[in-house]
């Protein structure tokens, strides 16, 4: 069984693309795709079970995408790593 934590789309003190702003997509997935290479300079590449990717939702406003670590529930090292990155993601691009 899966299970996935989205983590937003940037660390969470940076600032980011917004909904309905006319170059929105164009902004969003390059940001995401820099802050999952972020996840992996920090915790290292994902475990097996484990898998940053960026995914998109719905929205009153319009579509948004942010990172998520999707995972195996019964893999206890793709667990952990998705905790890690759930809980300590770095809250700067510095990290």
């Amino acid at each position: 069984m899966r299970d996935f934590f989205p983590l937003g789309p940037v660390p969470s003190d940076e600032p980011c693309a917004q909904v309905g702003e006319p170059d929105f997509r164009q902004r969003a997935v390059p940001e995401c795709r820099r802050f999952i290479e972020l996840l992996r300079r920090v915790f290292g590449p994902e475990p097996e079970g484990a898998r940053l990717a960026v995914k998109w939702f719905e929205h009153d406003f319009g579509e948004y995408c942010e990172v998520i670590c999707d995972f195996d529930l019964e893999n206890p090292e793709a667990v952990a790593y998705a905790q890690r990155c759930e809980c300590d993601a770095p809250t700067t691009w510095e990290g």
